[in-house]
């Protein structure tokens, strides 16, 4: 049996968004605002502090919180993340919340436990199990490859649904503020498949320029990370996606999106024609 839902007046009530600098978190945050809703940030970089690491700060962004947006960085199949939503559901169940948002992901067995969690918590709850993120090129690790026209990758012709965070976010924000959400698993993809060639072709289009896939060996994919002095957690999750999750597992639609707003999900050309707009893809100086 799901919890109850809230109720329309439900909004006025402070929601705590975990990862609220980050791609998803950010657009929530904002859009939750200009509905008039109190946020809270959770971030190492707000006041009061939110550190997964450290349970310590927890307790001071749990206070007059009735609702939680959880994020768990870099990703949800990280050693540990179990242990730590667990604990932080816990906490929150009694500090009085009364509503759990979780940003899930397709294909991982860690991230579905993570989900019976919440689930389980006897809270009102809403999964979004999202695949990869459009803005993976234009606001995360593979920036830097459209800037030098080589996404260098070792995915294959593996296809994979990629989906939009402003869609993600727009869920997130309904759950929130609108009835009929609670107890709902909306997992969300894009309208098509798409391999990571077919997205340089998409990126060349929008920007003007060639931008190519080029296979590179799983191994040396990952050595390169290590070499660029990336953060040992984000060695560990590329290496898990590349060598796990992208195994054609995910390789199928869903109607997550068309359920939960009653509209079908961006496409990957709009998207891609958007941010060449605002000239993030332009090589920097």
């Amino acid at each position: 049996m799901t919890s109850p839902s809230f109720s329309s007046t439900a909004s006025s009530g402070r929601v705590l968004v975990l990862g609220g600098t980050g791609k998803t978190g950010r657009r929530i945050a904002a859009q939750l605002k200009a509905k008039g809703v109190p946020v809270r940030i959770g971030s190492r970089s707000a006041s009061p502090a939110f550190d997964w690491d450290n349970d310590a700060t927890w307790e001071a962004c749990l206070q007059d919180v009735d609702a939680i947006y959880i994020t768990y960085a870099p990703d949800l199949a990280m050693p540990g993340a179990t242990d730590a939503i667990q604990a932080l559901v816990d906490r929150a169940k009694a500090r009085g919340v009364q509503r759990l948002v979780l940003l899930s992901g397709r294909g991982e067995a860690e991230a579905q436990a993570c989900e019976r969690i919440v689930q389980n918590s006897g809270l009102a709850w809403t999964i979004i199990r999202a695949s990869w993120f459009f803005q993976n090129f234009s606001e995360g690790a593979f920036v830097d490859m459209v800037h030098a026209g080589h996404i260098t990758l070792p995915a294959g012709d593996i296809p994979e649904p990629f989906v939009d965070v402003d869609d993600i976010a727009e869920i997130a924000v309904a759950a929130f503020t609108e009835p009929g959400h609670t107890g709902e698993v909306y997992e969300v993809t894009g309208p098509r498949l798409m391999t990571f060639a077919e997205v340089a072709d998409a990126l060349s289009e929008a920007i003007g320029s060639h931008i190519a896939y080029v296979q590179v060996p799983h191994e040396a994919f990952v050595a390169g990370v290590q070499a660029s002095g990336a953060p040992k957690e984000v060695v560990w999750m590329l290496d898990y996606l590349f060598s796990t999750v992208l195994d054609g597992r995910n390789a199928h639609l869903t109607d997550g999106i068309q359920r939960a707003l009653g509209r079908p999900p961006k496409d990957f050309t709009a998207y891609a024609r958007e941010v060449a707009e605002t000239g993030v893809w332009a090589v920097p100086a």
